[in-house]
C-alpha cells in the first residue's frame, strides 16, 4: 500500500502535449497558481534526475514569475499521523501516510512558502477538498487555476476535474507535474485535455505571468 518505486523518465516536450478540447486561454489577471503535494514524503520515490529534479526547477521558475506578476500562489500540504477515520478510504489505498515529522511534511525548500502564500490544508484528492480554495480564487477575482506538482494522474487530475466542475478553467502544467510513470503522466495529461482542461507547457505560462499571450490550441 505504500507508494511505489520510480524510474526515472523524461518530461513531457511540446509535440507531446495532446490537443485540448476546451477553448479556454490564460490570463494574467484571472490566474491562480496552486503547488501541489511537494513534500519530502512524496517526492521521496523519485530518484535523482528527472522527472524530480526538472519539475522541481520549473515550479521554482512558476512560483517566482507567479509571485512577480501579482498571481496568487497556493500550496497543498498534507499533514502527518492523521486520524484513521478521517483519512477514510485513502487508507485502504495508500496505508497510515506520513508521519507528523519534517522528513514527510516539510515542503522541498527550494519551492518553500512565502509571506503572502496560502498553505491549505490537505484532506483528498483534490485541492477543493475540505478547503476553501474556490472561496479564496474567489475573493481575489481568479477563475483560472494552473496546476503543478504530484502526483499528475492522482491529485493533480482530481483536482483540475473540480476545479472545471465549479466552473474554474483548470491547466496543467505538463513539465512542472510529475507522476509514478511516464504512461501515467501521459494518460493524465490526455484525460484532461479531453475532458476539463488545458495542458501548457512551463514556458507557455512564463509567458502569461510576463504579459504575453500563450496560444494554448
Amino acid at each position: 500500500m505504500a507508494l511505489p518505486g520510480i524510474a526515472p523518465y523524461a518530461l513531457p516536450r511540446a509535440a507531446d502535449l495532446p490537443q485540448p478540447r476546451g477553448p479556454w486561454q490564460p490570463q494574467r489577471d484571472r490566474l491562480a497558481l496552486l503547488v501541489h503535494d511537494m513534500q519530502r514524503y512524496f517526492c521521496r520515490p523519485y530518484p535523482e534526475g528527472a522527472p524530480l529534479a526538472p519539475m522541481v526547477a520549473n515550479i521554482a521558475r512558476l512560483i517566482a514569475a507567479a509571485r512577480a506578476a501579482g498571481v496568487p500562489v497556493f500550496y497543498t500540504a498534507q499533514k502527518g499521523n492523521q486520524f484513521r477515520p478521517d483519512r477514510g478510504l485513502q487508507a485502504d489505498l495508500w496505508g497510515p501516510g506520513m508521519s507528523a515529522t519534517p522528513e514527510h511534511e516539510e515542503i522541498l525548500p527550494q519551492l518553500a512558502p512565502e509571506q503572502g502564500d496560502i498553505v491549505l490544508h490537505k484532506h483528498r484528492y483534490s485541492a477543493f477538498q475540505r478547503s476553501n480554495l474556490e472561496t479564496l480564487m474567489r475573493a481575489r477575482g481568479r477563475d483560472q487555476l494552473m496546476i503543478c506538482g504530484i502526483y499528475a494522474h492522482i491529485g493533480c487530475l482530481a483536482t483540475a476535474v473540480e476545479a472545471f466542475q465549479r466552473d474554474i478553467e483548470a491547466f496543467a502544467i505538463a513539465d512542472a507535474q510529475a507522476d509514478f510513470s511516464r504512461e501515467k503522466h501521459d494518460l493524465a495529461m490526455g484525460w484532461i485535455a479531453a475532458t476539463c482542461g488545458v495542458p501548457l507547457l512551463t514556458e507557455q505560462a512564463l509567458d502569461v505571468f510576463a504579459g504575453e499571450v500563450a496560444t494554448c490550441a
